[in-house]
């Protein structure tokens, strides 16, 4: 059986979306993120730009193999907010991302029923008008060799349609490869067959 080697995620932030229920509004936005400092950053620029906003509730997952959440409700009751965000990143199976769901309080409760239901809807709303690309999980490999052997080398990466990240042509020559995860075997037995080329994962 082969290993899934993709995961699914957004390319770039999406337009906000907005929903309204009794006055009060939910403004949804979509983050492509990396790591926790991405995150904050984010959330520290809705904050700044929305600064008389009630509440700016959020949840994100991060990682393609082992992942990382959390869903936060900013101060509305618990789990009325932060977990129905992150439903919709689960149901729409997308990761390295942020969605952020800024609420104006309209002077009218909404009660635990009506603020799962806005949350939910303002997340699944921006993620229904995000683009949601498919990537493939990749692993790095640094290979090491004589710049005599730069033929050699050159010609498999060619060969095997392999994707250089970063290169360093001296005497000694170093280059990093990204390889899709189902194809690292092969890659990796290719290189480590030849004589005086070496090859390590990172």
């Amino acid at each position: 059986m082969i290993e899934k080697d993709t995961y699914k995620t957004i390319e770039t932030s999406t337009e906000p979306v907005l929903f309204k229920d009794k006055n009060s509004k939910f403004h949804g936005f979509a983050f492509p993120v990396l790591n926790e400092d991405e995150v904050k950053h984010y959330l520290e620029k809705l904050k700044k730009e929305h600064h008389s906003a009630r509440h700016w509730c959020y949840a994100y997952q991060l990682g393609t193999e082992t992942l990382i959440y959390r869903a936060n409700d900013d101060g509305e009751p618990n789990n009325t907010a932060g977990m129905p965000i992150y439903g919709q990143i689960q149901s729409f199976d997308v990761t390295n991302i942020l969605i952020v769901v800024v609420r104006y309080f309209g002077g009218i409760k909404l009660g635990v029923g009506g603020l799962i239901n806005a949350y939910k809807t303002t997340a699944q709303m921006v993620l229904e008008q995000s683009q949601i690309i498919e990537k493939t999980i990749n692993i790095d490999y640094l290979i090491s060799f004589e710049y005599k052997n730069m033929n050699t080398v050159m010609r498999i990466i060619k060969e095997k349609n392999l994707n250089i990240t970063n290169q360093k042509l001296e005497l000694s020559c170093q280059i990093i490869i990204s390889v899709r995860k189902n194809e690292t075997e092969s890659v990796f037995t290719t290189f480590n067959q030849l004589y005086e080329i070496n090859i390590r994962k990172l």
